[in-house]
């Protein structure tokens, strides 16, 4: 008898039973630790205070509408991972993270570098907090990084047409 590819007739009493082999040893919940994981959050909360000076100054400095409301947006987006690190570390540990004291701040030479500064900040918080994700326990705390995470990878972009709007205005002028 011939069956087309991918139909065949369902004749249970026939099939094999399937052997379950048990599991010889555990697969390890996550490739980082949760230890590593709090440190990274505490890193990440401890230059908030910078951030938000640095934001604050690109705000001030921005040329045009638009790239104020779009720096804003990203600051307003900072503002809220901040209390969601704070968050996750003390339904972990039980434990608020103090909050940054004095702080140095350092304008950057221009506005355009110091979007340039913001973009490859964002890339590399990406990376960091995908190694934070990795090391959380649960699955609550790791769909909060992914917003995170994605939040980021969406600040990047957002810096990415500030700098290629200014590129626009560079040629026209």
């Amino acid at each position: 008898m011939f069956y087309q590819y991918g139909y065949y007739p369902v004749i249970p009493q026939y099939w094999p039973m399937q052997q379950v082999q048990p599991l010889t040893r555990m697969e390890p919940e996550s490739y980082k630790s949760l230890e590593e994981a709090l440190k990274l959050i505490q890193e990440a909360v401890a230059g908030e205070r910078h951030d938000e000076m640095f934001y604050d100054y690109l705000i001030s400095v921005a040329p045009s509408a638009e790239d104020r409301e779009i720096i804003e947006s990203i600051r307003d987006d900072e503002r809220k991972h901040n209390k969601m690190f704070r968050s996750i570390y003390r339904d972990i540990t039980g434990k608020e993270i103090s909050g940054a004291g004095n702080v140095a701040f350092e304008k950057p030479a221009s506005y355009m570098a110091g979007i340039r500064q913001a973009f490859f900040g964002e890339l590399a918080a990406v990376e960091k907090y995908r190694d934070i994700r990795a090391g959380l326990p649960s699955r609550y705390h790791r769909d909060m990084l992914y917003e995170i995470i994605t939040d980021e990878q969406k600040h990047a972009a957002k810096y990415n047409y500030i700098m290629n709007a200014d590129l626009r205005r560079q040629l026209k002028g």
